[in-house]
């Protein structure tokens, strides 16, 4: 059986978990100009694509695992939360990389 919070809780734990790679590297929530000019392009360019894609009947979102917010009445919120919760782990996830990297070969 689905819930329809499912997908909010899947994107909600995924944020949750790369929360502590923050301090791990450069600090992405504290750069937030620089993480909405690398998240933004993503959001729209695929947000675009998936409206195009409901509206043709290509692609659809099972009602009983989302909560029935729409955007402009096409899009689930829930995507459009996607679009920014995975790009935001994603930045996280390899700042953190990046940042140990540094110090290790500094101090290496």
């Amino acid at each position: 059986m689905r819930s329809q919070y499912e997908y909010l809780v899947v994107l909600g734990v995924c944020v949750l978990i790369t929360l502590p790679l923050e301090w791990m590297g450069r600090g992405v929530y504290r750069r937030a100009p620089d993480l909405a000019r690398a998240v933004a392009p993503v959001l729209l360019v695929l947000a675009v694509w998936d409206v195009v894609a409901i509206l043709r009947g290509h692609w659809s979102f099972h009602p009983e695992a989302t909560t029935g917010v729409l955007i402009g009445g096409v899009l689930p919120i829930e995507e459009v939360l996607f679009f920014l919760a995975i790009p935001l782990c994603a930045v996280l996830t390899y700042e953190a990389v990046r940042g140990r990297s540094e110090r290790w070969l500094r101090d290496g």
